[in-house]
């Protein structure tokens, strides 16, 4: 159903309609399984997988993550139930957004609200999210949940409450890791940054940029690379070893190396995230030269 290959993209929220249309319609052509898509002051998260389920025919189209801080639980249970109704089987819905820090976190100059202590706040979230009563026709099968888990304590709650965990910004180290708190039966879908470049100098300064992003602004993915034995100098840089754990850079067999050492580690699911110079930017050529990694997995 999510194939073991899926497109990770923010760059979907910058392309016009028509062009967004035609761009998951080619995804899907590619043999993609899934198409995730974060969520920040782009499209709403709903209305983004509404146009994506409708460019397509049998893609699975995934919210990488939906940010609980942004909607009441309501809103959210009776979006997801809509989008089940109208596509069974084809959505699925990540939740995350939980923060480390009490205090707001500023983006783009705006102030991203809390929501509290991350495991407290989400397992509320879900508890409200599954009292909403349902006043309109059910799905035959109820709607898919995975969580954006990185420390234990979220990963254990992703395996209990939804069908498993969808980790961003992290390495194969954590994917073992993973697996082993979240039990065998749990879905593990992996997000991987890459940048596909010939060019390795090239590729690697596009790398260090990205986690340079992460690790100066995002509390909780800082969290996470310290339980994954960065030390605080290696965050400063970032250091050489920190970005060739979160980013795979090269030629296409440097990025199918990364991809099987994620499914060695326990992944069921890795999404790409390519990354590029301008993110703006649709990296067609690239998700079209990488599309043979679904032959190489499995395919769909």
């Amino acid at each position: 159903m999510y194939g073991k290959i899926g497109i990770w993209t923010f760059a979907l929220d910058h392309q016009p309609a028509p062009a967004f249309k035609d761009a998951v319609a080619e995804i899907e052509e590619l043999g993609y399984g899934t198409l995730w898509f974060g969520e920040g002051f782009g499209r709403d998260t709903f209305s983004q997988a509404w146009m994506a389920l409708n460019a397509s025919e049998h893609l699975t189209v995934a919210s990488g993550i939906a940010n609980i801080a942004y909607r009441d639980p309501i809103t959210t249970a009776a979006a997801e139930r809509a989008i089940n109704e109208a596509h069974p089987g084809r959505y699925l819905l990540g939740l995350g957004g939980h923060r480390v820090t009490d205090q707001p976190i500023p983006m783009d100059g705006y102030d991203i609200p809390v929501v509290g202590k991350a495991v407290r706040s989400m397992t509320a979230y879900l508890d409200a999210m599954d009292a909403v009563p349902l006043n309109a026709p059910a799905a035959k099968e109820p709607p898919r949940r995975v969580l954006a888990a990185l420390g234990p304590k979220m990963l254990a709650l992703a395996a209990e409450r939804t069908l498993g965990a969808h980790p961003y910004f992290v390495s194969v180290d954590h994917t073992r890791r993973s697996r082993e708190i979240l039990g065998q039966d749990a879905f593990l879908a992996v997000e991987q940054a890459v940048v596909l470049d010939h060019d390795v100098d090239r590729a690697r300064e596009i790398a260090t940029q990205h986690v340079k992003f992460y690790v100066d602004q995002a509390p909780h993915q800082t969290a996470n690379v310290r339980r994954l034995g960065f030390d605080e100098s290696e965050l400063a840089g970032p250091s050489r070893r920190l970005v060739d754990a979160i980013v795979a850079y090269g030629d296409a067999g440097a990025i199918e190396k990364r991809v099987l050492e994620h499914f060695e580690a326990g992944a069921d699911h890795v999404c790409l995230q390519v990354l590029t110079a301008d993110p703006t930017e649709l990296p067609m050529r690239q998700w079209q030269e990488l599309a043979g990694l679904t032959d190489v997995t499995g395919g769909r």
